[in-house]
């Protein structure tokens, strides 16, 4: 034998005896002995570090993302499939009792794609329709001068988006709050709250249209059934959360979502669609003067 084969059986021999004189002895010597001459230890444990990782990774579903002012980091709320949007449109105008929102359309993967473009037809088709609304209604009148009003669209703007986001956060932050630090309740994610909101305004749209029609029961029953409808979506999709909570809390909860998903319609209703009742001003007649003459006598 060389000499290689030499050290080879030197080296088992010593782990031989080893393992005859301390039978509880780890087995990871023989490796660490057969990977030392064979040089390939720094090879083998740098791949299933490598292959841990990427196992990790995909379980996780990790994405690389920059920072919160990056512009990766918003870009993955808005990548979502049009497939997936329009599912979730359909879902938003046709609930279903026993169907949950979140669980059946979202399935953890919600996006801001839809609710932030939503809110935007939402504001401009309020604004217009509006307009036209009162264009309409005054239309004949010899003393009505149309004039654009602007600052309606500011007006819708402001108010869409701070419902369409300070509701959710409130929702949200008071359902994280009653789960408790131990999370034994159900709750969603702000993520997955803004969207259901975002998604369930859906019905307003084609409602603020119809608005234009001059007829207040028309209107009145507009908002009536896009109210139910839109409010049937938040009921089916908080009631599993809340169903832990107390009746009285539970309640309160859902009586808080319809609420003030009512204001929202009504009052863009009464702000938007407004129509001022002028009355006719009566015309003024000039009596005649009958003035009298004085003649003197001379």
């Amino acid at each position: 034998m060389d000499n290689t084969d030499e050290l080879k059986f030197q080296d088992f021999e010593e782990v031989s005896n080893l393992l005859s004189f301390d039978p509880n002895a780890p087995t990871v010597a023989v490796s660490d002995s057969l990977a030392s001459l064979s040089g390939e230890e720094d090879v083998k444990l740098d791949l299933n570090e490598d292959e841990e990782g990427l196992e990790n990774s995909k379980l996780l579903g990790e994405t690389p993302t920059g920072g919160f002012w990056t512009f990766d980091y918003y870009q993955s709320f808005f990548n979502v499939e049009t497939a997936q949007v329009m599912d979730r449109l359909k879902g938003s105008v046709m609930p279903i009792p026993g169907r949950n929102f979140v669980k059946y359309y979202l399935r953890n993967k919600p996006d801001l794609y839809g609710p932030f473009w939503i809110c935007v037809t939402l504001v401009f088709s309020v604004a217009i329709s509006g307009n036209l609304s009162t264009f309409l209604s005054q239309f004949g009148d010899q003393t009505y001068h149309y004039r654009p009003q602007f600052h309606r669209v500011t007006i819708a703007a402001i108010v869409i988006f701070m419902y369409a986001s300070l509701v959710p956060l409130c929702a949200w932050g008071f359902l994280t709050w009653r789960r408790g630090p131990e999370g034994h309740m159900r709750c969603y994610t702000f993520l997955e709250t803004v969207c259901v909101y975002g998604y369930s305004l859906f019905i307003f749209i084609p409602t603020s249209l119809l608005w234009i029609i001059p007829l207040e029961w028309l209107r009145w029953l507009l908002i009536l059934v896009s109210t139910v409808v839109s409010g049937s979506v938040l009921v089916f999709t908080f009631l599993p959360v809340v169903r832990d909570h107390t009746k009285v809390t539970a309640a309160t909860t859902l009586l808080t979502i319809l609420v003030l998903h009512s204001l929202l319609a009504i009052g863009c209703k009464m702000y938007f669609f407004h129509t001022a009742v002028h009355m006719a001003t009566p015309a003024t007649t000039t009596l005649p003067m009958m003035t009298t003459q004085v003649t003197q006598a001379h």
